[in-house]
């Protein structure tokens, strides 16, 4: 493992350690959850980068679907959906740098994931090519962005932007489907919802 992917990794897992996951809401976030409740096609492949917790992919297998994998970069959060959830498939739990995953989906799922990267215009842009290159023909990415203001502040973690700055990374590599304000965020956050269909 490279300096910088054992220096994130332990960044994650001590964040975990000291329970500093402000994130995490213990539940899976609404719009998600009215996603999948649309989705007909339980068959996809499914990646949920940066899962953390992962309540969108418990509540996606509980419902019968049986491809969803979770990839986080600390064991902490793996073990514990794993006691959660006993019947989920080892070989789904991939610990691991996103950057460095190769395996290909249908859909990809993002919460809270991008928002979690230091914000500088390199890693974001490798974000959106490596989601493109993760999936699929014509695979998905569907999720929330925080709809919060960009600082220059590159340690106080999430990391926002404006709905243009996020098109910036992601119309390279994506059609766009929607992108728009939330309307039915937790009470506490403004997110945008988006549907990306890879180019």
């Amino acid at each position: 493992m490279k300096n910088e992917d054992l220096e994130t990794k332990n960044y994650w897992t001590q964040r975990y350690k000291e329970d500093r996951i402000g994130w995490d809401i213990g539940y899976p976030s609404t719009p998600l959850k009215i996603y999948f409740d649309q989705l007909e096609n339980k068959e996809l492949s499914i990646l949920i980068p940066g899962a953390g917790n992962a309540y969108e992919a418990e509540y996606l297998f509980n419902n019968g679907f049986k491809n969803v994998f979770i990839l986080d970069i600390s064991e902490i959060p793996l073990v514990a959906f794993k006691k959660r959830n006993p019947d989920f498939p080892d070989s789904h739990l991939i610990q691991g740098d996103f950057f460095s995953h190769n395996k290909t989906y249908d859909l990809i799922i993002e919460q809270t994931f991008f928002c979690s990267f230091p914000s500088l215009e390199a890693t974001r842009k490798a974000y959106a090519k490596q989601i493109s290159k993760l999936l699929n023909t014509n695979g998905k990415l569907v999720g929330l962005w925080f709809d919060i203001p960009l600082t220059d502040d590159l340690v106080k973690r999430p990391f926002g932007g404006d709905k243009a700055l996020y098109l910036s990374y992601l119309e390279p590599y994506f059609k766009i489907k929607t992108f728009e304000t939330c309307y039915n965020s937790i009470s506490n956050r403004k997110e945008f919802f988006g549907i990306f269909v890879k180019q």
